[in-house]
Formats: C-alpha cells, sequence, structure tokens
C-alpha cells in the first residue's frame, strides 16, 4: 500500500508544481496600464464600462491574435441594482497568451450603424508575450 501511495504522490506532486509556475491572471481595465507584457500561457481579463441601452458596443477591431487566444465572445454584466433602467455596466472578454512576440489590442465604442462618425471612445494596447 505504502508504494502505491508513494506512486501515486510522485505525480501529483509533479502535477502541482507545473501549476505553481503558470503565470497568474491579469485584469485590465480602462485606467490605463498599457503597454503589457505577458507571459505565455499567462490569462488576460479586459473588463470596459458599457452601455447597450444607449446603443453603442465595444467591438474588437484587433484582438492581438498572432499572441492572443480568445477565450470566448464579450460577457455583458449588469449593474449592481439592475432596477435602474438604462443604468451601465461592464463588457468583459477574457484571452490566453499563446504565442510569443508582440501584438495590439484595439476596441472602439460606438454605434454599428453609425459608419461616418467616429468612435465616442477607443481602447488601446500594445502587447508583449515573452
Amino acid at each position: 500500500m505504502h508504494a502505491t501511495l508513494r506512486l501515486l504522490t510522485l505525480p501529483a506532486l509533479a502535477l502541482l508544481s507545473a501549476c505553481t509556475h503558470q503565470s497568474g491572471t491579469l485584469e485590465l481595465s480602462q485606467q490605463r496600464q498599457c503597454p503589457l507584457t505577458l507571459d505565455k500561457g499567462q490569462l488576460l481579463i479586459l473588463s470596459l464600462p458599457s452601455n447597450p441601452t444607449t446603443g453603442f458596443r465595444w467591438e474588437v477591431r484587433d484582438g492581438a491574435e498572432s499572441v492572443l487566444q480568445s477565450l470566448g465572445p464579450e460577457v455583458y454584466s449588469n449593474p449592481e441594482d439592475p432596477g435602474l433602467v438604462g443604468a451601465g455596466g461592464i463588457s468583459t472578454w477574457r484571452f490566453t497568451a499563446q504565442e510569443r512576440g508582440e501584438g495590439r489590442l484595439l476596441l472602439t465604442y460606438q454605434r454599428p450603424w453609425e459608419t461616418d462618425v467616429p468612435p465616442a471612445e477607443t481602447f488601446e494596447c500594445e502587447l508583449r508575450v515573452k
């Protein structure tokens, strides 16, 4: 029994030590922390204020696909008081730093039907994955 336990313990320790070497999560918001340097495998969470009830939406113009992998579409969360009609919330995107190199996150905040109007806001962040 002790030999079996010892055999199971070694792979478990190896797995735990691999997890401790992975980089943590980096949360990025509109308060610029750019340019950013990420470790390969690091999780990046981008959160921006948003209010789709006004018709405005964030659109990812450049998702730094050469270095980042998107982990899904935008997730919108309502304010703490959902009874406030027309109140804004937060749009969130999740990425993994997939490849070493450089890239750029570029998002614009505008109404999709107003193609000849400049964006109300722009978010841009240069990235480096090492």
